[in-house]
C-alpha cells in the first residue's frame, strides 16, 4: 500500500511504499527551501536528481550531496536541509 506525505505546506511530497528487496521506503521531491526534519529510526537518504545541503546531527558544517550520493542520519535526531533547486530523494528507514 502507498501511503502519500505531504510537509512544509506542501513543498515536500514523498510516497512511501515497503519493498521486499530494500524494506521500507520512501521516494519524494522537495522544491526550493530550507528544512529540519526528525527522525525516530536511523535512514538512509539517497540524491536522486538536484542536491541536498545537509547539516547532520554533530557535524560542525554543512556538506552537499549530488545525485548517486547518499547520507545517514540517526535515529532519535533531527537534520536540517538547505534546497537550492527542486531535488528528488530515496528515504530508507533502517532498522534500529
Amino acid at each position: 500500500m502507498l501511503k502519500v506525505n505531504d510537509y512544509f505546506s506542501g513543498k515536500v511530497k514523498s510516497i512511501g511504499f515497503d519493498s521486499s528487496s530494500i524494506g521500507r521506503t520512501s521516494i519524494g521531491v522537495m522544491e526550493e527551501g530550507e528544512y529540519t526534519f526528525s527522525t525516530a529510526q536511523p535512514e538512509e537518504m539517497t540524491v536522486i536528481t538536484g542536491a541536498l545541503k545537509v547539516l547532520l546531527p554533530g557535524a560542525p558544517d554543512w556538506q552537499v550531496f549530488t545525485p548517486g550520493e547518499k547520507f545517514f542520519v540517526p535515529g532519535q535526531s533531527e537534520f536540517n536541509l538547505q534546497v537550492a533547486d527542486a531535488t528528488a530523494y530515496l528515504c530508507r528507514y533502517l532498522s534500529k
